[in-house]
């Protein structure tokens, strides 16, 4: 069973964090959830509920949590959607959340972190953080689904995402259309 910790930011796309989770709970994953204040904020506006998935809750501001050493031992982590704003925590090593300590935690261990950046357009300095971070092995995979699979639902787009970052997990899934 793999050990997932899944980051969720302030930025809008809270949906891909939802589908996402549907997706690791059916793939019996253990999972560590933290939920940054601005991405409640965001859940709300948006309408998505993050509450009763079999995950463990983490609170952000938690910096004694297990998930903030390197001695405890978890395969990898996805931060989505990932805000520009911790984007640019994770590229400067500046660790003031548990988000982006156990992002760091990843990058020093060498462990795969997924960053899944919602925002457009990118500024220069976004394009720069998100280079750091890709140069420190942070993977950088934007929110930006295809439409080849004629998605007739929000929740069909989002699911392209979550399937690639599953893909990028190394977890099996039957979520989204491949490429025939």
């Amino acid at each position: 069973m793999k050990r997932i910790v899944v980051g969720v930011t302030g930025a809008s796309g809270i949906l891909y964090a939802k589908r996402l989770l549907e997706a690791l709970a059916s793939a019996e994953a253990e999972v560590f959830l933290i939920i940054s204040d601005t991405a409640r904020t965001v859940a709300r506006l948006e309408e998505v509920d993050l509450s009763g998935y079999p995950v463990h809750y983490e609170e952000n501001c938690d910096l004694e949590a297990g998930i903030a050493s390197g001695s405890f031992r978890f395969d990898a982590m996805v931060i989505v959607p990932c805000s520009m704003k911790s984007l640019a925590q994770i590229a400067n090593g500046y660790s003031t959340t548990l988000i982006a300590r156990a992002a760091d935690v990843c990058l020093k261990e060498r462990r795969p972190l997924i960053l899944v950046p919602r925002e457009t357009p990118y500024s220069r300095v976004h394009l720069v953080n998100m280079l750091a971070a890709h140069d420190a092995g942070a993977l950088i995979l934007p929110a930006s689904p295809p439409l080849y699979t004629q998605p007739k639902t929000l929740d069909e787009l989002a699911d392209m995402i979550a399937a690639r970052i599953l893909d990028h997990l190394g977890i099996e899934h039957t979520i989204g259309t491949r490429w025939k």
